[in-house]
């Protein structure tokens, strides 16, 4: 009996991999064998930092927070805790926007906030 090997799925999937890996450096990009490890590892960094940006974006909304609190005189921890306080639900994300964008409603937020 003949052996059978299946080469349209081993060469669509060779295919596949070689296609994902277009524009690597070097072998990584034109050899199977040398793609298919770059893509493994290309996909571990990928998940990894999907996580890592979400740390990266709350540190700068902190940092934007915190500048704005400081122009006006205010501790970035006493402004959280006065929000939290005063049960006013806006996420760091929302208030560094108010800060960059509308300084106006920024203020009106502070003098909300009677800390000021």
């Amino acid at each position: 009996m003949p052996r059978v090997t299946n080469i349209v799925s081993t060469h669509a999937r060779r295919k596949r991999v070689l296609k994902s890996t277009r524009g690597y450096f070097g072998n990584k990009s034109r050899l199977y064998k040398f793609a298919k490890d770059a893509q493994m590892h290309a996909g571990v960094y990928a998940y990894r930092d999907r996580r890592a940006r979400r740390r990266e974006f709350r540190s700068l909304w902190i940092a934007r927070i915190n500048a704005a609190c400081r122009s006006r005189g205010l501790k970035y921890s006493v402004f959280m805790a006065a929000l939290k306080k005063a049960n006013i639900a806006l996420d760091r994300k929302q208030l560094s926007e108010l800060a960059i964008q509308n300084a106006a409603g920024f203020d009106a937020l502070v003098k909300q906030l009677n800390l000021a």
